[in-house]
């Protein structure tokens, strides 16, 4: 059966073994901007919150401003986005006309706003750094579809990427509803949707919904796991009987003795330069995580360990802070070292509030951030129970090269020769 429209099929030799077919869309040059919607409130004003959503390059977030009468446009938005720009940033974004107060432009910064005003500021389009866009499905039926993410492409909008992203892509393909899934319309959704996230630099095996059951599913049964690891305490319990298991592949720095490692470290957030919410990191008063690290391959000439790591929570990076924690790091993490904080913390510039970018945000972070690519972490293969005929099933993603075993080498080199 010939793919559709933008979709590669195995024949052609774009996916590799293993894939049903590959699908993407070309990024344009440029993406479509970004609209945020404010509704002002006068202290003292009932509560008025309407609600928020993202799609394709538009995104309200609609608040209730809890200020005075005399509050300023400018007192505004460096107030309550002042994480998003510098006071000159703002003072920039209004006068070069990207603000408007109940659908008039407003170039003046003092301006006093009025109780109710409606507030729209528009982020110019920009073109976000680069990113693939093709991606390879290893998995799917009338419920769900298992896709192959590349290292350097986004799952959900953020930061400077919003449109070159995962659910971008699941929201362009023309998604065909099988006659097997008819039955169920009202059930089925326009495009398939992640269920859950791996970080930019991560790649691999990345679920998706097909519909609202199954979304509500399987976004319940990584949120067992989590729930699970809250409450474990026996190292022994680690390999119960769960509706998902999660394997990740991955080259670490130095040479492990034991040949397992269980790491129940708390991960939460840290105080960093740069990321207005945040880090995640070890951290005693974080939320209870479980990873459970087994030896596939000591490489000693390179001072290097291949392994295996089977994840019970799901917190954010929490694989490359568990394996800093122990003493060792990714190799190539930018972000995570010995310890699992991060390597570089600088302090605060005393230049922030004078130094902003050409789009009146704050310019990039000398420092890594969390979004920064090069370590080698490849979510390899999971087993789990379908959500709606409840039988096991497991879906492998292929293996980059630098994370297979030499036998593993071995084998794919002889059926490329074979």
């Amino acid at each position: 059966m010939a793919a559709a429209a933008g979709e590669t099929p195995v024949g052609d030799g774009a996916p590799p073994p293993g894939a049903l077919y590959s699908f993407g869309t070309l990024w344009p040059e440029l993406n479509q901007g970004l609209t945020y919607t404010d509704t002002f409130r006068c202290a003292g004003s009932p509560p008025y919150l309407l609600p928020s959503g993202l799609l394709f390059g538009t995104c309200s977030d609609y608040l209730q401003a809890d200020a005075d009468a005399a509050t300023t446009l400018i007192e505004f938005y460096s107030t309550k986005y002042k994480s998003s720009a510098p006071l000159p940033g703002w003072i920039k974004r209004i006068r070069n006309g990207q603000i408007t107060v109940d659908g008039e432009v407003v170039t003046d910064p003092d301006m006093t706003l009025g109780d109710g005003s409606k507030l729209v500021y528009h982020r110019f389009p920009w073109q976000e750094p680069f990113a693939p866009y093709l991606l390879e499905v290893l998995y799917e039926d009338d419920d769900m579809v298992a896709l192959n993410k590349p290292s350097g492409l986004q799952v959900l909008p953020k930061g400077l990427f919003q449109q070159r992203t995962v659910l971008a892509q699941l929201q362009l393909k023309d998604w065909k509803m099988a006659s097997s899934c008819r039955s169920k319309r009202k059930d089925v959704q326009s495009h398939p949707v992640p269920v859950h996230r791996l970080g930019r630099g991560t790649s691999g095996l990345l679920l998706c919904a097909k519909t609202k059951i199954a979304k509500v599913r399987l976004a319940s049964y990584f949120a067992e796991g989590a729930i699970n690891a809250a409450k474990k305490r026996d190292k022994s319990e680690f390999s119960e009987e769960r509706k998902i298991s999660k394997f990740y592949r991955a080259l670490v720095t130095g040479i492990l003795d034991d040949d397992e490692v269980v790491v129940m470290q708390p991960i939460g957030l840290v105080h960093y330069p740069g990321v207005a919410e945040g880090l995640y990191a070890a951290c005693s008063s974080g939320k209870p995580a479980m990873s459970k690290v087994c030896i596939l391959e000591r490489l000693a000439h390179q001072n290097h360990t291949l392994v295996q790591v089977e994840i019970h929570s799901g917190r954010p990076h929490q694989i490359r802070i568990h394996l800093a924690y122990i003493g060792h790091p990714l190799v190539d993490d930018p972000l995570y070292g010995i310890g699992g904080h991060p390597k570089f913390v600088e302090p605060e510039s005393t230049g922030t509030n004078s130094s902003f970018a050409s789009d009146g945000g704050y310019e990039r972070p000398l420092q890594p951030v969390p979004g920064d690519c090069g370590y080698h972490l490849h979510a390899h293969w999971l087993v789990l129970c379908h959500p709606t005929t409840n039988k096991m099933v497991k879906i492998t993603a292929p293996l980059p090269q630098i994370l297979q075993t030499r036998e593993e080498r071995r084998a794919t080199a002889e059926q490329v020769g074979g």
